[in-house]
């Protein structure tokens, strides 16, 4: 049998390797993680990690998968060397408790020999420099000389999954391009010679607070073997980039830049390296739900995008290229990733968006650098660096090869003091999370069994209290007036998922000589299986063992399911109205209202929302009983049930079917019929970001009070505009024409006030030979008024003077300079431009601007520097003048 080359014939034979030997093949789960303590899916195991932390049910005894993984913590090196990515493929076998070393051990090195045919001269292994056991299994059973075994310190050879909790050595198999070196003097941090491909974690510790390792009952075992990697070998090439699981994506760029990769420059052939690293990234990114923006994974999704553009410019491409390279990316992965073809359109159309948005910005910032680069700056200041890169996207990397070009420098430190204070103003606007809270709770989901949820049929259930939080800290009571989280045995209350809020509601225990406890239930969420109740203990006692009666408040639940099964009728009438090709892009159900988030390149018109509206409201009054049964996902899948995306679903389903009008897998609540929602309104429909609408609507008994606070701002409108409902448009309409005539009247005032103010300067005028010049300080006056003062002056004085002004807008405020050039025709003529001019001035008062030849505008932020920029403006007229 001929040994496996592609990168598709590799993780094939890995997973069918692994799955002869008992384990069980999984999927590769979302880049984006349930994890909340990272933004991406960094490694393989990482969907693992509740399972070795014991916080999740083992999916089975042996597992193997091919996870798709993304970093960026070493974004620079992408290109540069043979095997750094932002995006890549880790293969892996685990095992939750059943074999330990010696399997894992035997089968990587029968894997990597007889399955990949590595010739074992060729291979080098790692172990912990305390791991005698590893050593010796591969010294005595598999056969490795000694002088091959390298032992190595806890930097490189020791997991642990955080300070505390699971940890253990590891053992890495090393390739060597040279073997012919010998054995004397092994190195392998030299990555000329050798190359890391497979890793082996022995989970066996668990390290407790004060750092002591203690054994683990059940050992696990955690591998890593990179596809890329494998493929560089087998494959014969140089580096990772010219396997053929991204070769052929630099093949297309260069076709597109019409250059050969081969006949390169490094720096040009880095460009294609990272556009073909990078496409992976961010086709793969979309796919699973990451919208462009500037937080999270969004600004990561953004940075590799704008990334790809400016490498793509780098190389000649002057053309939108990332809807047809990402087309290739599709193709190349679709077959392992068959999501990728499910939401091409929106992958495709998502790059696009984002590209030319990012193509705009450049040619903006490329003209603000460029009318910088006019004033003959020392350098780039900080600021100015910060500011291309904030609103313009101009990496500071970008700015500094420009600057260079003109012999310039950058101030990267004033750059990076920019970008602290930026950080520190996200920080400040983040939410604390109380983790001694978490931390109880996520014990109790360790400890105790799943929740049983009865709130299906019934939202009235005796419960036992299993668990307690009481003021963040777990207890066997609470008391009066005290926050608890409580676990119940079973529950009627929904707990918030799938977009919908958690019910709320009473538990309510058994009468004492310390009064009835009743703890009131503000909102449900769950921890893996169990559901936690949290609210206020109204009055009584509670302790961990009580029967309580729970109690879901009906009303609330009724407005939560009017509102959901409104929901998945909007997304089937959106489909019917506008696209068929319509996604969620997410949802919000509560008590009051609903949002619903969806894919689309354009708003949507006020015909076709009403439209949508009417169609709605015809499926509501038409009473369609809905029908909801649980089923396996594939036959969900066949009978064309619509999934949530970003959803994570089990092997059994619940589908809620509105018989012909809409299909959904949902564990939400809903209603029994569509006549119990009563009535639908959209309030609104916006974008969102990039790509992204939001329609909020109400539904039930939320349009009531829609109506009725409508009602109230209708008749206040009416008594204060003494207009009947019917006038209060025309009535509003005609005010405004008033205010904007007033306005116009106010701004052409303050314009001859100023001009007069500016006439009685003009005795003040100085000349120079044929020139004269005016230079005035003139505050109360707008921007505006100001250039008509201006402009008023020169053609007073003729077509040899030059006036600049400057002044304060609102003396009490010392934060705002306008500073004015207007300049005669001869002046201009004799190469002086206002523009340029009035641009440098600016800069002693903190500020900046331009504008025409004869007449600009610029502003600053220091009032008090405003004289000496007059003195200035002054000084270097008369220079140039002269």
């Amino acid at each position: 049998m001929s040994r496996p080359r592609t990168g598709e014939e590799i993780r094939s034979a890995f997973l069918a390797f692994f799955s002869e030997r008992g384990h069980q093949v999984l999927p590769s789960a979302s880049l984006v993680p349930d994890d909340p303590t990272v933004l991406l899916t960094i490694a393989g195991m990482l969907p693992f990690k509740p399972v070795f932390l014991g916080q999740q049910e083992r999916p089975a005894p042996r597992a193997t998968s091919s996870q798709k993984c993304i970093r960026t913590n070493d974004i620079e090196n992408v290109g540069r060397t043979a095997r750094h990515h932002t995006f890549f493929e880790m293969l892996g076998n685990f095992s939750f408790g059943d074999y330990f070393k010696k399997e894992a051990i035997q089968w990587a090195w029968e894997l990597t020999t007889e399955v990949f045919g590595l010739d074992p001269k060729n291979l080098v292994v790692s172990v912990f420099r305390e791991d005698d056991e590893a050593a010796e299994i591969w010294r005595d059973v598999v056969g490795i000389k000694p002088q091959r075994i390298i032992r190595m310190d806890e930097k490189d050879n020791f997991w642990a999954s955080g300070p505390t909790g699971p940890c253990g050595p590891c053992s890495e198999i090393y390739y060597d391009f040279k073997p012919e070196l010998g054995d004397k003097v092994i190195d392998l941090e030299d990555d000329t010679r050798f190359i890391e491909f497979y890793n082996l974690v022995f989970m066996e510790y668990n390290r407790d607070s004060s750092g002591i390792l203690n054994p683990l009952e059940n050992c696990n075992i955690d591998t890593g073997l990179g596809l890329e990697r494998m493929a560089q070998i087998l494959q014969g090439v140089p580096n990772n980039y010219e396997t053929d699981l991204i070769y052929p994506l630099i093949e297309k760029a260069a076709l597109i830049a019409s250059i050969d990769y081969q006949t390169l420059d490094e720096k040009r052939k880095t460009s294609l390296k990272v556009i073909g690293d990078h496409i992976r990234a961010v086709t793969q990114l979309i796919c699973d739900g990451v919208i462009a923006s500037n937080l999270g994974r969004g600004y990561i999704l953004r940075r590799l995008i704008r990334r790809v553009v400016r490498h793509g410019r780098s190389i000649g491409i002057g053309k939108p290229f990332l809807g047809e390279i990402g087309n290739v990316a599709i193709q190349l992965m679709q077959s392992v990733y068959p999501q990728l073809l499910e939401r091409r359109d929106v992958i495709l159309q998502e790059l696009k968006r984002e590209e030319a948005r990012f193509l705009e910005t450049l040619d903006r910032g490329e003209k603000l650098l460029e009318h910088l680069l006019e004033q003959k700056p020392q350098e780039i200041s900080g600021e100015q660096a910060f500011e291309l890169y904030d609103t313009y996207g101009f990496p500071l990397e970008l700015t500094q090869e420009i600057a260079e070009e003109h012999h310039l420098t950058v101030d990267v430190l004033g750059f990076e003091k920019a970008m602290d204070e930026q950080r520190q103003r996200a920080k400040s606007a983040t939410v604390s999370i109380d983790l001694t809270v978490q931390d109880a709770i996520a014990k109790m989901a360790r400890d105790f069994e799943a929740t049983s949820f009865h709130g299906y049929k019934s939202l009235r259930h005796h419960s036992t209290i299993q668990g307690l939080v009481v003021n963040g800290n777990a207890s066997l009571q609470g008391c009066t007036g005290d926050e608890v989280q409580v676990v119940l045995d079973s529950t009627p209350f929904y707990a918030e998922g799938g977009g919908q809020i958690g019910d709320c509601g009473v538990l309510v225990g058994i009468e004492s000589a310390l009064g009835m406890p009743i703890v009131e239930v503000e909102n449900v969420t769950r921890n893996g299986e169990i559901y936690i109740h949290s609210g206020v203990i109204k009055s009584g006692t509670v302790n961990i063992g009580d029967v309580v009666q729970s109690k879901v408040d009906n009303i609330s639940r009724c407005r939560a399911q009017a509102n959901h099964t409104a929901t998945h009728l909007l997304q089937s009438a959106l489909k019917q109205v506008i696209d068929p090709g319509i996604g969620q892009a997410g949802s919000l159900v509560n008590f009051h209202r609903l949002r619903f988030d969806f894919h689309s390149p354009r708003s949507i018109t006020s015909k076709e929302l009403k439209e949508v509206e009417q169609l709605i409201n015809t499926w509501i009054a038409g009473s369609y009983e809905l029908e909801i049964k649980e089923m396996p996902i594939e036959d969900a899948k066949s009978l064309g049930a619509v999934a949530m995306f970003g959803e994570k679903y089990g092997n059994f389903v619940r589908v809620v079917d509105v018989p012909g009008v809409s299909m959904e897998l949902c564990g939400g609540t809903h209603v029994s019929n569509t006549s119990e929602i009563a009535l639908f309104k959209i309030i609104s429909e916006t974008g969102i970001a990039s790509g992204i609408r939001r329609i909020e609507a109400v539904a039930g008994l939320a349009v009531l009070d829609y109506l009725e606070e409508r009602d109230v701002v209708v008749k206040r409108l009416g008594e204060r505009l003494k207009a009947q409902p019917s006038e209060i448009v025309d009535r509003v309409l005609a005010l405004q024409d008033e205010l904007k005539c007033t306005e116009k009247a106010l701004v052409m005032a303050n314009q001859q006030l100023a001009i007069t103010k500016a006439l009685a300067l003009s005795m003040h005028a100085v000349a120079i030979g044929d020139f004269q010049y005016l230079v005035e300080r003139l505050d109360a006056v707008d921007g505006e008024a100001l250039q008509a003062a201006a402009q008023k002056l020169v053609d007073h004085l003729g077509k040899h003077s030059a006036v600049i002004l400057g002044g304060l807008p609102d003396l009490d405020d010392q934060r705002k300079v306008v500073l004015v050039a207007a300049f005669g025709s001869e002046v201009v003529a004799s190469g002086l431009k206002a523009g340029k001019f009035i641009g440098a001035i600016a800069k002693v008062c903190g500020g900046g601007g331009g504008g025409r030849p004869h007449l600009a505008q610029a502003g600053g932020r220091d009032g008090k520097a405003l004289d000496g920029a007059l003195h200035l403006a002054r000084e270097e007229i008369v220079a140039a003048l002269t």
